[in-house]
């Protein structure tokens, strides 16, 4: 016989609260309260989450807080652009402190035909004396014969009418300063702009600051005219590893990585401009780390992209006009946003102007990276009158 006031606990009276515990879902030594100061010990157990991550991303709530630098009308009323003199910059935005432009957007009223070619947008991260932008406004949204046409991508979209749009992330960690200068000689009627950007307390370690560089050749410098199409033996037999003469489009040295370029072309010259192969040549290699297949391979077309048009969100051609004639005009971009391609000490990437370089058409280019600083100088701005498209005459011997 158990006396009533030990410690011990009967096996029928276990039975029972076995049973009640089961069907509330905890143990029957939590209720018997044994095993407690071990279950105060222990960790809690993972909780496995309630769904994947992306399911909860656009409601997760932030921490930063969302400003603007726009043209608007600070008197109230609805003048909300700005002019832009012969000579003189618009500042679009100038702040302190940490944060991340996210968006760029603009529309422009000029009467200058090439105010695409002549206004050149700027950006300075941190206090640096070099800016890391500096590309004709025209040729960083992917308008690089000066003139204007609708399309889509992940990181640039022109949208009716003449809204020029980035979406690029532009980290800083204490100061930010963008400008837009008026390099022609006619006045910019009205210029309207917002730089939308987050306030942050401070940035991780390990971001590189955005880049984009603007660069031509006008014409490219071919090796021969005397050629009858681009498959003929004493061209399509013509070798090239060293990418000696290739357009290029970045030489950067530090650590980071590449994002992308758009690139412009106006045709000197009749037949297929894009037989030249991408050449990326990274850390030093002497042979192209990375070798493509054709122009229009590298902008992720084939077969001269048929002639037509295209616009997707890593890539496209959306540009294109009288193809494959003198006087033929391209607009082409690629987006490496699913792999930018990383370099450690230094990138030089580069594009064949034609098989072995051959061609003599006009390139126009803007490259786009992330990169620690400092960054390497960038090479002089052409003056307005040379960044003109116009073709030139490259008669066959």
């Amino acid at each position: 016989m158990q006396s009533t006031g030990s410690n011990q606990t009967s096996p029928s009276r276990r039975r029972v609260l076995g049973a009640v515990a089961s069907v509330a879902g905890v143990s029957a030594s939590t209720l018997l309260g044994l095993g407690a100061a071990h279950a105060a010990a222990g960790p809690p157990a993972p909780q496995e989450p309630a769904g994947p991550e992306e399911l909860f991303a656009l409601a997760r709530l932030r921490d930063y807080k969302t400003r603007r630098s726009s043209s608007w009308d600070r008197t109230g009323g609805n003048n909300d652009a700005v002019p832009v003199e012969p000579g003189k910059a618009a500042t679009l935005l100038d702040i302190t402190g940490a944060g991340v432009v996210t968006h760029l957007w603009f529309t422009i009223n000029s009467p200058d035909p090439m105010h695409l070619k002549n206004l050149v947008l700027r950006a300075w991260w941190d206090g640096e004396s070099a800016p890391s932008v500096e590309v004709p406004i025209g040729d960083f949204f992917g308008l690089g014969l000066g003139e204007y046409f609708v399309y889509q991508s992940a990181l640039l979209a022109v949208a009716p009418i003449k809204a020029l749009n980035a979406y690029f992330q532009m980290p800083f960690a204490n100061s930010a300063r963008v400008t837009l200068t008026n390099e022609g000689t006619v006045r910019t009627d009205s210029l309207y702009y917002a730089v939308d950007y987050v306030a942050l307390p401070g940035l991780p370690g390990n971001l590189g600051r955005f880049h984009a560089q603007y660069r031509q050749a006008a014409p490219c410098k071919g090796w021969t005219s005397n050629w009858t199409n681009e498959y003929v033996p004493a061209i399509n037999d013509k070798k090239n590893l060293s990418g000696e003469d290739n357009y290029v489009f970045l030489e950067a040295e530090g650590r980071g990585h590449f994002v992308g370029v758009t690139h412009a072309v106006l045709q000197n010259q009749d037949g297929w401009f894009g037989e030249g192969d991408d050449m990326i040549f990274i850390d030093g290699d002497m042979m192209p780390t990375i070798n493509g297949t054709g122009t229009e391979d590298y902008y992720n077309g084939a077969w001269d992209f048929g002639g037509q048009p295209f616009a997707y969100p890593h890539n496209g051609a959306p540009h294109i006009v009288n193809p494959e004639r003198i006087g033929g005009r391209y607009c082409l971009y690629r987006w490496h946003t699913e792999s930018p391609i990383t370099f450690d000490k230094s990138i030089r990437v580069t594009m064949e102007h034609g098989h072995a370089n051959h061609r003599s058409d006009d390139f126009y280019s803007t490259a786009y990276w992330y990169q620690s600083e400092p960054h390497a100088a960038f090479p002089a701005l052409p003056v307005p009158a040379d960044r003109v498209p116009r073709v030139h005459s490259f008669a066959k011997d």
